[in-house]
């Protein structure tokens, strides 16, 4: 029987048999990056999330409610009951090893049977090496998913990672979601990975690949099977100029474990934060370093950061540094000179520049260093970026070390925030800094004076000594 198409003024009809469909004409929404909030036509704010400049064009098919059409097939629900909690095994769900400690560390002990991870990242950074190294080295079946590269050049890179590779590592160059879980049904992988999943797309949307609907739609058929089939599953995310995950931010609430890796592409070392963790803790840290042959972890920070720390010069102090509960000793390296033009240059890597501006007001207002015909340039050694209030002790006498041209000793550290009236407050978890520094060995440290009286120095061979004001240590320390 043959079909006939109507296409009367601008509605198009299909005539099939004796029944009458109306057919979906493409129209144009605009879509919240943030929320997901669909609107009709584009406005500079969201009326669901106020977000500004966030309404993205998105051709999608049209359809007239309350009039048949043919009908689209939908996600497959998941079949539950209601069950008391008593009665939930939770040691059936045990976590599952990648045999790379620092990742297991971010994740709270490893992979989650049915967990969805998103990782993100500046391109280059190192997001596919890491989690193609590790589907290499891990005792499991794994089914490594890539919309970017051929099986050809993933098996390139392969080799040049790891010599001795899971022999249960499957390749699959695809961007169709259904494509994809049809091979995840017929291999019945332990762990799958996406790489990436703005490059995949869905037959059930009509709208391009890496668009807000195509991202958000294939999320949730890849999220659908990781709970039904109890299967891992990570995805790779790019990252926007903001240095946000590209896609709507409900991408985010979708998952259940977001990851960013970060780090100086000029520099060796990377940073894996946990931004977003429903299995474990957010304020594990793993480090790794860039290296020919791979990633690889690094265990103590502290020493690499410590080998080439510039201590018989002026400018710089080491930081005991805290990264989520990681302590790490950071050389804070400080150049004060004479401005050569009418405005001063304020410059700043690793480290916030509007936190800079305020410590030198403090120094010229409770102390008495004036900085206005001076160029300060602040940098943390190794690439790392640090939003440690406690780097503001180490900050302040980097910068009056470089402006008195006087150099601090090598056995000093220092950690403690800094207040605008020159008061130095106390820190957080300050027996795991003094561990660290002691550890190092450094010979005195130089915190505040109110985490200093719940402390028993006796237990410490470091000395430890607190301030309450800024002047007064700066006094002690270059008279």
């Amino acid at each position: 029987m043959k079909a006939i198409i109507l296409i009367v003024s601008t509605d198009i009809y299909l005539v099939h048999g004796a029944k009458l469909y109306i057919m979906a004409k493409p129209r144009t929404l605009y879509i919240c990056a943030h929320c997901g909030a669909q609107h009709p036509k584009w406005q500079g704010k969201c009326d669901s999330c106020g977000e500004w400049n966030s309404l993205q064009e998105e051709l999608v098919a049209g359809g007239n409610a309350g009039k048949s059409e043919p009908s689209k097939p939908g996600r497959t629900p998941r079949r539950s009951q209601a069950i008391s909690i008593r009665e939930v095994q939770a040691d059936a769900l045990a976590r599952m090893k990648t045999q790379e400690p620092e990742f297991d560390r971010v994740l709270g002990g490893g992979l989650v049977p049915g967990g969805v991870s998103l990782i993100g990242g500046q391109p280059g950074i190192g997001k596919s090496t890491l989690l193609l190294q590790m589907a290499l080295k891990i005792n499991a079946k794994v089914l490594y998913v890539s919309g970017e590269e051929s099986i050809q050049q993933i098996k390139m890179r392969a080799d040049r990672l790891i010599a001795d590779q899971n022999p249960d590592c499957l390749l699959l160059s695809a961007t169709e979601v259904e494509q994809i879980l049809k091979q995840a049904d017929d291999h019945q992988p332990q762990w799958m990975i996406i790489d990436s999943i703005q490059t995949l797309n869905s037959l059930q949307v009509d709208s391009t690949p890496g668009s807000i609907t195509q991202i958000r739609e294939c999320t949730a058929m890849l999220t659908d099977y990781a709970k039904e089939h109890n299967v891992p599953v990570t995805l790779i995310g790019h990252i926007t100029k903001e240095g946000v995950i590209a896609g709507p931010k409900l991408l985010e609430h979708m998952v259940d474990c977001v990851l960013q890796f970060e780090g100086d592409r000029q520099h060796a070392y990377r940073l894996l934060r946990s931004i977003k963790n429903r299995f474990g803790s957010t304020d594990e840290l793993g480090i790794y370093e860039m290296r020919t042959d791979g990633l690889r972890a690094v265990e103590n920070p502290s020493m690499i950061l410590m080998e080439n720390a510039t201590h018989d010069l002026s400018g710089s102090a080491i930081a005991a540094s805290l990264e989520g509960i990681r302590p790490m000793m950071v050389e804070v390296q400080a150049l004060v000179s004479s401005a050569v033009y009418g405005t001063p240059q304020r410059s700043t890597t690793g480290f916030e520049l509007n936190r800079l501006h305020m410590l030198l007001a403090v120094l010229e207002k409770r102390v008495g260093f004036f900085f206005n015909q001076q160029d300060v340039f602040l940098n943390i050694a190794g690439g790392f970026r640090v939003s440690d209030p406690s780097m503001d002790l180490a900050v302040i006498i980097a910068l009056v070390s470089s402006f008195n041209d006087e150099a601090v000793l090598k056995e000093y550290a220092f950690c403690g925030e800094v207040g605008l009236s020159g008061e130095i407050r106390p820190i957080a978890r300050a027996e795991i800094r003094i561990l660290e520094a002691e550890r190092m060995g450094f010979r005195k440290i130089y915190l505040p004076h109110q985490n200093l009286k719940k402390l028993d120095t006796q237990d410490y061979t470091i000395e430890c000594i607190g301030f309450k004001k800024i002047d007064d240590l700066i006094g002690s320390l270059f008279d």
